[in-house]
């Protein structure tokens, strides 16, 4: 069973220089227990394009939330043609989300950020919990520019909430660097970072930014931005 010991030297041994050598060292050290969630984004699929181009022993996974860009689901068409291996998909659970649209209806999320993290818990948060069941170490794409809140990130850190070693091989990276990336390995990508979408998640939360705003301006628009977080990435301890 891994526990947060292991952290510290983990990041003694990262290389920035080789992220790939990175992935895969991790998914030689925890064989079979690495799971990687991608959201389709220009970050996540630098990544997909790393695993799946050295056929590392990394399950990539994405949660579909049912309500998300019909140009996401275009990028994913893309991905799985052209490297011809699977993204599992979780869904959340009918129940929970029938019962929120039925008492509170489908926008609910505008009304509160009570509502909206109720909807970001059923929709994203409870899928990914079962996904990372069973799991001992978690890739993401968070990169420490994204947002005030992952400044301080660390290439592993220990996610205190899922219990696991959460690995951020493109902390250092710019969005420009990722840009450059998809470019020159003709990694497919979703056309709405073309429109301004930056971060791009479920489409009544999300909107392209204008100029000087906020990488994170995009992401729930009609909140504080100190409360811009789903859930997903809120446990590091």
């Amino acid at each position: 069973m891994v526990d947060n010991t292991i952290v510290s030297d983990l990041n003694t041994q990262a290389d920035a220089a080789n992220l790939v050598g990175m992935l895969e060292k991790v998914s030689i050290q925890f064989p079979g227990k690495v799971v990687f969630t991608t959201s389709l984004g220009i970050e996540d699929q630098v990544i997909t394009d790393m695993i799946f181009s050295n056929n590392l022993d990394i399950k990539v996974i994405t949660l579909d939330t049912g309500r998300l860009f019909e140009e996401t689901y275009k990028v994913m068409n893309r991905t799985l043609e052209k490297y011809g291996k699977p993204i599992e998909v979780y869904f959340p659970k009918n129940d929970a989300v029938e019962k929120m649209v039925t008492l509170k209806g489908p926008l609910s999320f505008y009304l509160s950020v009570e509502n909206r993290k109720e909807c970001c818990h059923i929709r994203k948060v409870e899928p990914l919990t079962r996904a990372l069941a069973g799991m001992e170490c978690w890739i993401t794409g968070l990169r420490a520019s994204q947002s005030e809140n992952r400044h301080d990130l660390d290439f592993f850190v220990w996610d205190g909430g899922f219990n696991m070693v959460k690995c951020n091989p493109l902390l250092h990276w710019s969005l420009e660097d990722c840009q450059k990336y998809v470019r020159e390995n003709n990694v497919p990508y979703n056309v709405l970072h073309d429109r301004g979408f930056v971060s791009i998640g479920c489409a009544p939360c999300t909107r392209a930014i204008k100029p000087g705003e906020d990488f994170r301006a995009g992401r729930w628009w009609w909140e504080d931005n100190s409360k811009k977080e789903c859930g997903l990435h809120t446990h590091e301890e």
